[in-house]
């Protein structure tokens, strides 16, 4: 049995204290939570995910969080029937598989991350890129046919802005849809990315289910804890980025480039990541700045 720890109020009291700094660096402004990986799958991280958005939404700081949804997408196609292709590590998504997406992520996983907000104490609303067409986007343009998986072509931030404003966070699925109504499947991250730009973010954190960019993938000593735009070009050619890290740095350095001021990548498998990243000096993870 786990034993309890006991915190003295006079502890709590220089925990609050310490935090006050950050609180006010932080108030008022925007910073998007992209959530994915373990911390989306594991119930006790789950929790430590909402108590963290939660937390810092009451401390004034206003929380957009978006989510993706690729093992739960993967379990419903398979119990339809419907065969999983992957593309150069996209999900290829013909017609009745962006149905399934589309009932999955702005469906059940999305109301399912509500729900759990408000269990936890907070208040949320779920939308997804077709509410107020939030998300434009068009097929993804490549030598590779992808079927309906989206590039994004514009972000209206309209909508997000007025759940903002009414005290709510705002959960957001990512698909897209184009002028004649047609669904698209959209990378989380890029989708993040995107959304964080089009809402002059102050922040944009990405959970994953490693310490951050590693130098050795297989030596967690070897995080590189900041890294400039400038640098992830060479930086993939080098090939210490590699694999699925490549959209994910990409989309951070589009954050970046397009006036948000920092984008981390942190472990999402360390319990209140989130308050650890925002309300230390040191950080955790992997920073990028322009």
């Amino acid at each position: 049995m786990e034993e309890k720890i006991i915190i003295s109020d006079e502890m709590k009291a220089q925990v609050l204290t310490a935090a006050l700094p950050y609180i006010q660096k932080y108030y008022g402004k925007t910073v998007v939570v992209k959530y994915g990986g373990n911390a989306m799958i594991n119930p006790e991280l789950k929790q430590a995910v909402m108590s963290d958005i939660i937390l810092l939404t009451l401390v004034g700081i206003k929380i957009v969080l978006i989510h993706g949804g690729g093992p739960e997408i993967s379990s419903m196609l398979k119990k339809l029937g419907i065969e999983s292709k992957f593309v150069n590590g996209l999900r290829y998504t013909d017609k009745e598989t962006a149905e399934v997406v589309q009932m999955v992520l702005a469906g059940k996983t999305n109301k399912d991350l509500v729900s759990l907000v408000e269990r936890c104490g907070g208040k949320a609303v779920g939308l997804c890129g077709i509410d107020g067409a939030m998300i434009k986007a068009k097929p993804m343009e490549d030598d590779f046919d992808y079927g309906f998986v989206g590039d994004i072509t514009d972000i209206d931030p309209r909508p997000i802005e007025k759940v903002l404003q009414e005290g709510y966070i705002p959960v957001i699925a990512t698909v897209g849809i184009d002028d004649d109504g047609q669904v698209y499947n959209i990378n989380a991250d890029t989708a993040a990315a995107e959304i964080a730009a089009a809402l002059n973010a102050e922040n944009i954190i990405t959970l994953s289910d490693i310490p951050g960019l590693l130098r050795d993938v297989n030596d967690s000593t070897t995080l590189i804890s900041e890294i400039h735009v400038d640098e992830v070009t060479s930086l993939i050619e080098s090939g210490i980025i590699s694999g699925g890290m490549i959209p994910k740095m990409k989309s951070c350095e589009k954050a970046v480039r397009s006036g948000v001021k920092k984008a981390v990548m942190i472990d999402g498998r360390i319990p209140h990541s989130i308050l650890i990243e925002m309300f230390s000096d040191e950080g955790i993870g992997t920073l990028m700045t322009k």
